[in-house]
């Protein structure tokens, strides 16, 4: 038997939004000043470091994205809660709108003095991301950073070859293959942040829109139970 399954919690969305997480990150390293803006683990060590040297202006610079990011999370929660019950129109959409406004924000502010709050916004840009779409396929994921995904996958190589879990084989393979699409994202976001600079993130618009149209449809997934008789 089939049953419905969100979009939302797709391969698909879930590659497409891991090679935006991909981008993400190449362009603020190239084009804001060689940081990784998606997660905030370097941001509390950076804040961390120049706090311990006496530097409290420069580590209140560390704490803007972080509380960028924490803004970002209260944002989604509260933006599920609102439009949880619309059947039209699904609350994720609402976020990929977000992200896709404050994407097109950030392709128009130059770089240099502009990067603090260009990187800020994409802190904030990926804890929607990441705080909306947590799952592919029903197992746990993030599409703005790796290390998640690479314990996960990780995990399911073992169960394969220590446990001969044929389950665990789809598994690892999903895991792998957001990893490469995070990856691509990144190759591409190299090559156009090169060509195009603080710019080449508008193009990350052209992606979250694609996804904004593919979350209308439903998919179907075949399940094993029985249809009572």
């Amino acid at each position: 038997m089939y049953t419905k399954q969100q979009m939302s919690e797709s391969l698909l969305v879930a590659a497409l939004l891991a090679i935006v997480g991909g981008f993400f990150d190449a362009y603020s390293y190239i084009a804001r000043g060689q940081v990784f803006a998606n997660a905030q683990t370097g941001n509390i060590v950076l804040l961390g470091y120049y706090a311990a040297h006496g530097q409290g202006r420069i580590a209140f610079l560390y704490l803007i994205p972080i509380c960028s990011f924490a803004a970002g999370v209260f944002i989604t929660e509260y933006v599920k809660r609102k439009y949880n019950s619309n059947e039209k129109f699904h609350w994720r959409q609402g976020i990929i709108i977000l992200e896709l406004f404050f994407v097109l924000i950030v392709g128009f502010l130059p770089s240099g003095n502009w990067n603090i709050l260009a990187n800020t916004m994409i802190s904030f840009i990926c804890a929607m991301q990441v705080e909306a779409f947590r799952k592919v396929e029903g197992n746990t994921f993030a599409s703005t950073m790796c290390t998640g995904n690479l314990r996960s996958g990780s995990e399911q190589l073992f169960r394969l070859f220590f446990d001969h879990d044929k389950n665990a084989k789809q598994k690892s393979v999903r895991y792998i293959f957001i990893i490469v699409c995070f990856t691509v994202g990144a190759i591409i976001g190299t090559f156009l942040t090169i060509r195009f600079a603080e710019k080449a993130i508008s193009l990350c618009s052209l992606i979250l829109l694609l996804i904004f149209i593919l979350m209308f449809a439903n998919t179907k997934k075949e399940t094993n139970k029985e249809i009572a008789k």
